[in-house]
């Protein structure tokens, strides 16, 4: 087999801004699943925290360079979540992420999972949580968020969906 000298490589897969909704999709893979097959509850909290995460970076949110530069992070601090249907392995899972409220130290987040339909049939929902998140400072106390970071949330949460 040859290789061309700079093959495209793929990149990870990434979200997108849809008005006041980040999409991101991603598939039940075999170590998301119990021995039934069916996805194991905890792995929607990942699911869901890996779409917030992508949503931070689409919004131009470098968390990682705040933690390293000692401004602060993100960190949970309530979360509701309900179990609605299974998804099962190989299911293509759309994780759909909108704010509900923006405080200066905290902000709240809806997250829905669906699981997609093949062709044109309907999304089934999966699970649903509301999550708050609150930015702490090196100390672990809250401290209002980065004026930069609220504003970004502000123009996500008050966006026109695309048509």
């Amino acid at each position: 087999m040859t290789v061309p000298p700079n093959p495209p490589m793929p990149r990870p897969a990434e979200g997108r801004l849809d008005g006041p909704l980040h999409r991101f999709a991603l598939r039940a893979h075999f170590e998301d699943t119990d021995l039934s097959g069916v996805v194991y509850h905890a792995n929607y909290l990942r699911w869901f925290e890996r779409a917030r995460s992508d949503l931070l970076r689409q919004l131009g949110i470098d968390q990682r360079a705040a933690h390293e530069a000692g401004e602060g992070a993100y960190a949970v601090s309530d979360l509701q979540i309900r179990y609605l249907a299974p998804a099962r392995l190989d299911d293509d899972v759309l994780i759909e992420t909108a704010a509900e409220e923006l405080g200066a130290a905290s902000s709240r987040l809806v997250q829905r999972a669906y699981r997609l339909a093949a062709g044109d049939g309907p999304a089934v929902l999966l699970s649903d949580m509301r999550v708050r998140v609150g930015f702490l400072g090196p100390d672990g106390r809250p401290r209002r968020q980065p004026a930069a970071w609220r504003s970004a949330f502000a123009s996500f949460q008050s966006a026109t969906p695309e048509t």
